[in-house]
């Protein structure tokens, strides 16, 4: 392991970047930009009671067994996403634009809409701390659940805006009306994240439709689906025909999660024409995207086969964590997602060391003034190390 001091490096950071927009939360995988937070444990502190433990030294990820705190897909990219981009790689000097509309044009049939209503970036996160930027930059407040992904939040707040957190109710699912009743005139953004990340819950898809059809008329919601395809009738979940309704909804899609892409950083958001306008008046997004992956992700929407067994894989390896915690006498939140989070009796900081020593990489939290494991699903050998770790440390 390294011997630098994580927290003091991560603090050191936050402290010099003080006068730019944004810094990296570096995070070991998803990535919430902003300048951070912690309390006086060292703990990044997103909200009262939404924290998240950092290691006292960073891992050598190259030693761990079990790489599971990314939320990554370990059987990706798809072999057919592999050739498109070695293929492509010779070009990589030439800029994409005409190859990158084919793939918009690609999305929009598979999404039905126009192509007018789609914009590209690398990696959905990307998009959603651009949404942010635009959005607040004459300040305002973003509507979310606590807890949920971070990205669009602490951009929000770093341009200015102040978060109104919806704590979810007692199934993990959003507050829907409590989120609505807390809609004020200085209100910009709804923002759900829906499957929810930390937690790997999902909302009644009938009581969001209506929600977002309804509030949409009053201010812009954004709904992350970045884990959708891990389920199995994901697309009639999906938000994406109230854009075609005329609703102000913003969508957002990645290549990282059920494509494995995660490292080639293609995603897409699907919005009003109107919307997009805001956003793109500022700001490029299919410029991050690179030549080559703008094929793997062409070839990776056809290999309907990769897909199909990613999310088989990915739900054994659910039912195997689950197993493995019932054995245990532990309970956990039922997971739409490639991850589960389920409550620990032990300091998170702690068992982030001992799981380390292991070598085994996973998340931990503090909600509700609970210490929580998130670990994300990795092949089934990687789930099998987790569950022999994880034993052991628990002992």
């Amino acid at each position: 392991m390294s011997t630098l001091d994580r927290r003091a490096w991560l603090k050191r950071g936050a402290l010099t970047a003080a006068g730019a927009l944004v810094m990296p939360h570096l995070s070991f995988g998803e990535t919430p930009r902003a300048q951070l937070k912690f309390d006086n444990r060292g703990r990044t502190l997103y909200s009262p009671f939404f924290k998240e433990y950092n290691a006292a030294v960073f891992p050598d990820e190259t030693k761990l067994l079990a790489k599971l705190n990314a939320n990554e897909n370990p059987y990706g990219p798809s072999p057919m996403a592999v050739e498109a981009f070695k293929k492509s790689a010779h070009f990589g000097n030439r800029y994409a634009w005409k190859e990158l509309f084919d793939l918009v044009d690609k999305i929009a049939v598979l999404e039905n809409v126009d192509a007018k209503n789609i914009m590209m970036g690398p990696g959905s996160s990307d998009l959603l701390e651009k949404t942010a930027m635009i959005m607040f930059a004459e300040g305002g407040n973003v509507v979310s659940a606590d807890p949920s992904y971070m990205s669009l939040i602490k951009v929000a707040e770093a341009t200015g805006a102040s978060w109104k957190a919806v704590p979810l109710k007692e199934d993990w699912s959003h507050d829907l009306q409590a989120m609505e009743a807390a809609i004020d005139a200085d209100t910009k953004l709804v923002y759900i994240c829906n499957p929810n990340n930390p937690t790997g819950s999902m909302t009644d898809h009938t009581e969001l439709v209506d929600f977002c059809s309804r509030v949409s008329e009053k201010v812009p919601v954004f709904v992350d689906e970045a884990y959708m395809g891990f389920l199995e009738d994901g697309d009639t979940k999906s938000m994406v025909s109230l854009v075609n309704q005329g609703k102000d909804v913003i969508i957002a899609r990645t290549f990282s999660k059920i494509h494995g892409m995660a490292g080639l950083r293609v995603g897409y958001i699907v919005a009003k024409e109107t919307t997009l306008d805001k956003i793109q008046a500022v700001t490029r997004g299919g410029m991050g995207i690179t030549y080559p992956s703008v094929f793997a992700a062409s070839a990776s929407m056809d290999d309907v086969e990769f897909k199909n067994k990613s999310r088989k894989l990915n739900a054994e390896c659910r039912e195997f964590v689950y197993a493995t915690l019932d054995k245990m006498g532990y309970e956990y939140v039922p997971s739409f997602t490639n991850f589960i989070l389920f409550p620990i009796e032990m300091d998170g900081e702690a068992f982030l060391e001992k799981m380390t020593a292991q070598q085994v990489g996973v998340r931990a939290f503090e909600v509700k003034g609970k210490n929580w494991c998130r670990v994300s699903m990795g092949t089934m050998d990687e789930m099998k190390l987790f569950a022999a770790a994880f034993e052991k440390v628990m002992v």
